[in-house]
């Protein structure tokens, strides 16, 4: 398996269109449309404590030396995946792949094998939709590069309880992530960072600094300096 991740990822390299949005852009957008563009436009970043905690786990997650076999499963870390038909590419956390009938050669083993992404969070269950959004897209890369039977359930694994939450990828949530990719594509060929107006999330986010999400309420530069202008013309 240790061969199988480095050709992926050598082929991924050789392929790699620099235009592909990077699959974790997906949880970032489905957060907040104008962090995604930040992040990912205007490549701004800066950390805060829930994104250094988030990193911690996700480095024994992406440790490619912990590939293992146990049985009918085989288990690899930080496999590059994409999607030529999204524009997509990333890298998931963990893929276990089940022995099955129904599944696919793997390089390098004998019989035939389904795969499963598995996402590392470091947080426990949440209500929102973004973790389970970035797992389907990894999903469904998947399914395009080894021409698999769709994967009809995956999961993610929540640091903070230390359990797994299944995943079921149903066909809501896949027609969902189209529609996110579409707009996203969008606005990034366009390279438009949107408005939005602030929440209450606004406070955890790391780039609430960069970000001012009140300041385009307050008017463009043009009427400001008009203002200025006329206030100088009164007195």
């Amino acid at each position: 398996m240790p061969r199988l991740t480095a050709l992926l990822r050598k082929s991924l390299m050789e392929d790699r269109d620099d235009d592909a949005l990077l699959i974790s852009g997906i949880q970032h957008f489905a957060f907040c449309r104008r962090q995604w563009a930040l992040i990912h436009i205007e490549q701004q970043w800066t950390d805060n404590v829930h994104t250094v905690s988030g990193h911690l786990l996700h480095n024994r997650a992406h440790d490619k030396t912990l590939t293992e076999k146990r049985g009918n499963l085989i288990i690899t870390r930080d496999m590059p995946v994409f999607s030529r038909t999204w524009g997509i590419r990333g890298a998931c956390d963990v893929v276990e792949f089940r022995r099955d009938d129904h599944g696919v050669r793997l390089y390098g083993r004998e019989g035939l094998w389904l795969p499963c992404p598995v996402e590392y969070k470091k947080g426990g269950s949440k209500s929102r939709e973004a973790d389970k959004l970035q797992l389907c897209a990894q999903a469904m890369c998947l399914e395009e590069m080894l021409a698999c039977p769709p994967i009809e359930t995956a999961f993610i694994y929540h640091g903070e309880t230390k359990r797994r939450e299944a995943v079921e990828l149903d066909a809501e949530l896949r027609n969902t992530v189209c529609g996110m990719l579409a707009e996203m594509r969008d606005y990034y060929e366009r390279r438009h960072t949107p408005r939005v107006k602030p929440r209450k999330v606004c406070a955890s986010c790391s780039l609430k600094d960069l970000c001012v999400p009140k300041l385009p309420q307050e008017g463009c530069v043009a009427v400001y300096i008009q203002n200025a202008l006329s206030e100088d013309g009164r007195a």
